[in-house]
C-alpha cells in the first residue's frame, strides 16, 4: 500500500481505473445479456462482441500515434466523456423499444447495438493506450511490477468481481439501469484523471502518420521477443474471446443461470484475477519472468478443457478462477517487460502496434465463437455445439504452450 499512500498521481490514476472498470464490468454483462434479450441467434450475438472488439484491430495503430503526439491525460478524459455520451445513446435505444424481445426482425436492433458498442470500443482503444503509456510517467521503473499488479487487481475486482453481479441485479430491476450506472462511472473517472498532475512532455515534431508508424514498427521488429509476445497474445486473446462470447449462452442454456447467477459466476474469474494480480509480482520475484510466463502458459489450457466437460456452474467457476490467475500472471510479466523496454517517445506507437497484434484478434475470436456454434448445431445439437468453442480453445492453448516452450525467451 506504500505506493498508493505516497504517490498522489498514481493514487488518482488507480482510483480512475477502479471506477472506470466498475462501469466496464457492468457493461460486460449488460451488453451481451441485452443482445440475448433481442435474439437467441449465436451469430447475431457474436456480432455485438465482434463490434465491441473491432476497434482494437482498426484503431490501435493510429491511436498509438495520437498518444505519442497529444496530451495523454487529456485523451483519457475526452475518451471517458465520449463513452458517457454513447452510453446515454444505449439507454435511449432501450427506452425506444416497446418490449423485449422486439416484434419482427431483430437484425436492426442488433445492428444499432453493435454500432454503439463499436463506438464505445473506439473510445476504449484511445483511453487504454493512453493509460498504459501514462503509468511509467507517474511511478518509478522499479515500481512497475507492483503498480501493474495493483492496477490489474483493481481492474479485476471492479470489472469482474463487483461489476457483473451488480449488473445482474440492475438488469433484474430494469434493463436500462446498468447502463445508467455505467454512464455515471465514466463521468467520475474523467474527473479523477483531470485532477492528475503529470510532468508536461515536450511535443515531438509533427510528421505524417505513416512515417511515425514505420518508426514504431522498425523498433518493434528489431526486438523479436516483444514481437513474439504480441503475436502470442493475439492468439491467446482470440481463443479467450471466442469462449467468453459463448459463455453467456452456455450459462443460460447449459447451466440454467439467470442474469444474477451469471454475474456471480463471473466473480469467480475476478477472484482469480485478484489473486493473480497480488501473487504475480511475488511469483516473478521468486522464479523470474521466463518461468512465470511458462507457468501461465501451462495453466491456460485447463479452463477450456474443464468447461468443455462439465455442466456444473461450480466447476466452471473454478475453471474461470484458474483462467484469470494465468492471464494476470502473463500480464504482470509482459506489460512490465514492454513498459521498461520501450523508450518513452515511442511508447504510444510501439504499445499500439503490440496491441494491434495482441488485441486485434479478439473480434476474430468473437465471430469464430458464434460461427462454430452455428456450424456445429445442425449435426451435434445445441448443447454439444455450445461446448465446441471450449474444445477448440483447449487445443489451441496446448499448441500455444508448445510454441512458448520452444521459442519464447525473455
Amino acid at each position: 500500500m506504500a505506493l498508493l499512500i505516497s504517490n498522489r498521481p498514481y493514487r488518482l490514476l488507480f482510483s480512475a481505473t477502479a471506477i472506470s472498470n466498475l462501469g466496464d464490468g457492468v457493461s460486460a454483462l449488460a451488453f451481451p445479456w441485452l443482445a440475448t434479450l433481442i435474439t437467441r441467434d449465436p451469430a447475431l450475438i457474436a456480432l455485438v462482441a465482434f463490434a465491441t472488439r473491432l476497434p482494437w484491430l482498426l484503431l490501435s495503430i493510429p491511436a498509438g500515434v495520437a498518444v505519442d503526439r497529444y496530451d495523454r491525460r487529456l485523451l483519457m478524459v475526452q475518451a471517458d466523456v465520449f463513452r458517457l455520451l454513447l452510453t446515454g445513446g444505449v439507454i435511449a435505444m432501450i427506452l425506444s423499444v416497446p418490449a423485449l424481445p422486439p416484434a419482427g426482425d431483430p437484425l436492426p436492433y442488433i445492428l444499432a447495438l453493435s454500432g454503439l458498442a463499436m463506438l464505445l470500443g473506439c473510445a476504449e482503444v484511445i483511453r487504454d493506450n493512453a493509460a498504459q503509456t501514462v503509468l511509467p510517467s507517474v511511478v518509478a521503473k522499479t515500481d512497475l511490477e507492483t503498480a501493474n499488479g495493483q492496477m490489474w487487481s483493481v481492474e479485476q475486482i471492479m470489472g469482474s468481481f463487483v461489476g457483473p453481479p451488480l449488473a445482474g441485479i440492475l438488469i433484474a430491476f430494469a434493463v436500462p439501469a446498468p447502463f445508467t450506472l455505467d454512464a455515471i462511472t465514466f463521468g467520475i473517472a474523467a474527473w479523477l484523471v483531470w485532477c492528475i498532475a503529470i510532468p508536461r512532455r515536450v511535443a515531438p515534431p509533427r510528421r505524417r502518420i505513416w512515417p511515425e508508424v514505420v518508426e514504431g514498427w522498425q523498433w518493434l521488429r528489431g526486438h523479436s521477443t516483444l514481437l513474439r509476445l504480441a503475436i502470442m497474445l493475439g492468439l491467446i486473446n482470440a481463443i479467450s474471446t471466442m469462449a467468453v462470447t459463448i459463455l453467456i449462452l452456455f450459462s443460460q442454456e447449459v447451466m440454467g443461470l439467470s442474469a444474477v447467477g451469471h454475474g456471480i459466476l463471473l466473480t469467480a474469474g475476478a477472484a482469480g484475477g485478484v489473486v493473480g494480480g497480488i501473487i504475480g509480482p511475488l511469483v516473478v520475484a521468486r522464479i523470474g519472468g521466463q518461468r512465470a510466463v511458462m507457468l501461465a502458459l501451462c495453466l491456460m489450457p485447463v479452463p477450456f478443457v474443464v468447461i468443455a466437460l462439465t455442466s456444473s456452474p461450480y466447476v466452471v467457476a473454478v475453471a474461470l478462477f484458474v483462467e484469470m490467475i494465468a492471464a494476470l500472471l502473463w500480464n504482470v510479466v509482459t506489460v512490465s517487460y514492454r513498459q521498461r523496454l520501450i523508450p518513452d517517445d515511442l511508447l504510444g506507437r510501439v504499445n499500439a502496434l503490440y496491441r494491434f497484434f495482441g488485441w486485434g484478434m479478439m473480434p476474430v475470436g468473437a465471430l469464430a465463437g458464434g460461427w462454430i456454434v452455428a456450424w456445429a448445431e445442425p449435426d451435434l445439437g445445441r448443447a454439444l455445439a455450445l461446448r465446441m468453442p471450449y474444445i477448440v480453445g483447449g487445443v489451441g492453448s496446448v499448441l500455444m504452450l508448445a510454441y512458448g516452450l520452444r521459442r519464447l525467451r525473455l
